[in-house]
């Protein structure tokens, strides 16, 4: 296991066109490599986000085939990095939903992980103040129900999704099958980015002593959805260590220790002193 590396979270303004989005996600994947990163991590809803929230069921992919899988596989291997790709839709059960997957390849271009958004942003932002902003994921998603970690070269790696964010129970789950590293995909809308983004991402990370990698979509989108960007690294000590703090795409880099993360849980073991 290597116990120190270099980590990236990659902010995106992405759109209605699909070879646009991949082309910036290609770009931006080669820089973060050529900065040393080893593992890169993808926004919510990358390849796609639509002026219309169905717009998704025209592009969905069978599991294991289609051109976004194609280019998360053969950019990893290409730059031999692993790679969170954000979410992409792939088909579920019902044929009026996709599934949000969150796909983690390897280096070799391999897939070793999926995990499907469990929890759907269906809501109005804003409702205690008056705000205007409606959201129903549940009319276009198919809600996943299971936790995923996966053991890599670089540490034991826990998947999430946006508005999982706010439900501490299912990080507390992942850091149960031994998470050290949770990457959130995300999409944060600017007024719940603006209110909460820093507060719960460094809240997570802090509580479970682990590091968290938060890559959003950041800026005015061509469906005049305006998302909160300010993709972030946190470490376990609740600190923010590397932010995209600016509008716009760009990337955002760090160092991640483990020997460290190690001894910090070791001298300052709070999840062995809960008491439920």
């Amino acid at each position: 296991m290597t116990d120190v590396f270099t980590a990236a979270v990659v902010q995106m303004v992405s759109g209605s066109e699909l070879a646009a989005n991949l082309g910036s996600a290609g770009r931006l994947i080669a820089q973060a490599a050529g900065r040393g990163a080893r593992l890169v991590a993808l926004p919510e809803n990358f390849a796609l986000l639509g002026r219309r929230e169905r717009d998704k069921l025209a592009l969905a992919e069978a599991e294991g085939a289609g051109p976004i899988q194609d280019f998360l596989a053969s950019a990893a291997q290409r730059h031999g990095v692993y790679l969170v790709g954000g979410t992409i839709p792939l088909r579920g059960a019902d044929p009026q939903r996709v599934r949000a997957a969150c796909l983690l390849h390897g280096p070799d271009g391999r897939r070793l992980a999926r995990y499907d958004k469990m929890h759907l942003f269906d809501v109005e932002v804003g409702a205690a103040t008056g705000g205007g902003e409606h959201y129903r994921e549940s009319a276009s998603i198919e809600p996943g129900n299971q936790l995923v970690t996966v053991d890599t070269e670089l540490g034991r790696i826990g998947l999430a999704v946006c508005y999982d964010l706010r439900f501490p129970e299912l990080f507390r789950a992942l850091l149960a099958q031994g998470a050290e590293i949770l990457v959130l995909p995300s999409a944060f809308t600017e007024t719940t980015g603006a209110a909460h983004w820093h507060l719960l991402c460094r809240a997570r990370a802090v509580e479970n002593l682990c590091y968290l990698l938060a890559p959003g979509q950041g800026g005015l989108h061509d469906n005049d959805r305006r998302t909160y960007g300010h993709s972030l690294i946190a470490g376990p000590w609740g600190e923010v260590l590397a932010e995209h703090a600016d509008s716009g795409e760009g990337i955002a880099s760090a160092d991640i220790d483990l020997a460290a993360l190690q001894r910090l849980r070791t001298r300052f073991p709070a999840v062995q002193h809960r008491r439920l």
